[in-house]
């Protein structure tokens, strides 16, 4: 439950998906994450940190530590689920929904019972 709430808390996840490619000085992480103000980010930042996600830089950059980049790989199928479910918005009624064939929970996946 611990890392559940640490990652319910608003811009988390966002902070550690913008540092998934590379590291990034605390200005241009507050870029990518859309402005967010930078009394936010610094306290996601050390809570990020005090629980060994995110580390500093000998240059003062923040990056991904281990587990962070681990985390970042857990979450890619629901980045993926995610850009298929907003193209899905676009689409005709009758298009798939994202739960279909290819996705764990959807028929002929894991969880099917057939």
């Amino acid at each position: 439950m611990v890392a559940l709430d640490l990652l319910g808390r608003r811009w988390s996840l966002r902070v550690l998906w913008e540092l998934r490619e590379a590291p990034a000085g605390f200005r241009s992480l507050q870029e990518r994450c859309d402005g967010m103000s930078s009394s936010v980010l610094r306290q996601r930042l050390l809570e990020l940190e005090d629980n060994r996600l995110v580390r500093r830089t000998d240059d003062g950059r923040y990056e991904l530590t281990p587990a962070g980049g681990e985390l970042c790989e857990a979450i890619r199928p629901l980045d993926r689920w995610a850009r298929r479910w907003i193209a899905s918005l676009d689409a005709p009624d009758d298009a798939e929904s994202p739960g279909g064939p290819d996705d764990a929970g959807g028929p002929g996946g894991p969880g099917d019972a057939r």
